[in-house]
């Protein structure tokens, strides 16, 4: 029938979600490879031009990510983020749909073991399923969020969730 199993504590581990994009590799030896597709992912290089210029028009910090690594970074160390899981808050964000606005006075953090607090986040949308997030963070420059942060943080999702389709 075409049909593999993944154990349910590898289903865990890597973060395998029901419908989930895998590729199938197979090796010299015979091994049969499973690798998570992340659409994102395969856009980081374009993602990074753009979290550059976000971070520059915002003076925020700007990470964007597929559903379970950062992918692209701006404005803040890429060797503290990039490749690093999200957090399960940010993970909750994505997986609610909207955008959210973090309230002043509480803490979010986007990565985890990354200091910079998140400010916005919002999620990627591809043909109604959820890729990822474009998220806003707090850093030495700024700290707050005005409403033209957040529509540029809209307008940066919907365009990479264009672009993936």
């Amino acid at each position: 029938m075409g049909r593999v199993v993944i154990p349910k504590e590898i289903r865990r581990t890597m973060r395998i979600r029901e419908g989930d994009p895998l590729e199938i590799y197979t090796s010299a030896s015979g091994e049969v490879i499973f690798k998570k597709y992340s659409p994102v992912g395969e856009m980081a290089s374009f993602a990074t031009q753009y979290a550059e210029a976000l971070s520059q028009g915002t003076k925020l910090s700007v990470i964007i990510c597929d559903r379970d690594r950062c992918v692209a970074a701006a404005g803040i160390s890429k060797k503290e983020t990039l490749d690093k899981p999200v957090s399960a808050e940010l993970e909750n964000i994505m997986e609610s749909r909207r955008s959210t606005v973090i309230d002043e006075g509480k803490t979010v953090c986007a990565i985890d073991g990354v200091e910079e607090k998140l400010k916005v986040a919002v999620p990627i949308l591809s043909a109604g399923d959820v890729g990822g997030a474009v998220a806003l963070l707090a850093n030495a420059q700024k700290s707050t969020v005005d409403e033209g942060d957040i529509n540029l943080a809209a307008v940066a999702a919907s365009f990479i969730g264009k672009q993936m389709e």
